[in-house]
């Protein structure tokens, strides 16, 4: 995993493991590594990933079977691809449009890449 320096590292380990949720990658009540070994094996501190692990916590992605493990939450997904969506609309979606509305793109020009794509 390779990081940005301009987010947090665990926030990056937050999207890292909420994009795998959201593309089937990890589904419901799948194990995830432990700290230890997810720390390993993107080399960085067991305390950054438990920092990461009780942020997702909090917000209901994942839970932790005491002596088990940490696993994926039953509606995981759901609360990801909501929370995804929010973010999209209140902080991206109005940046692009304004970059649109700036270069001069109007409907039709969308319209044609839109169809491009089917």
């Amino acid at each position: 995993m390779e990081f940005n320096s301009n987010k947090s590292i665990y926030l990056q380990i937050c999207d890292e493991l909420c994009e795998r949720i959201l593309s089937g990658s990890l589904a419901e009540e799948d194990r995830i590594m432990s700290v230890r070994e997810y720390g390993a094996s993107v080399g960085v501190n067991p305390n950054t990933v438990m920092r990461s692990y009780e942020w997702l916590t909090r917000q209901g992605i994942i839970h932790n079977r005491r002596g088990i493990g940490y696993f994926v939450c039953a509606g995981a997904r759901d609360r990801v691809l909501d929370s995804r969506k929010r973010d999209f609309l209140e902080s991206e979606l109005p940046e692009i449009i304004r970059k649109m509305r700036l270069l001069g793109i109007g409907d039709r020009e969308i319209q044609s890449l839109l169809m491009l794509e089917k």
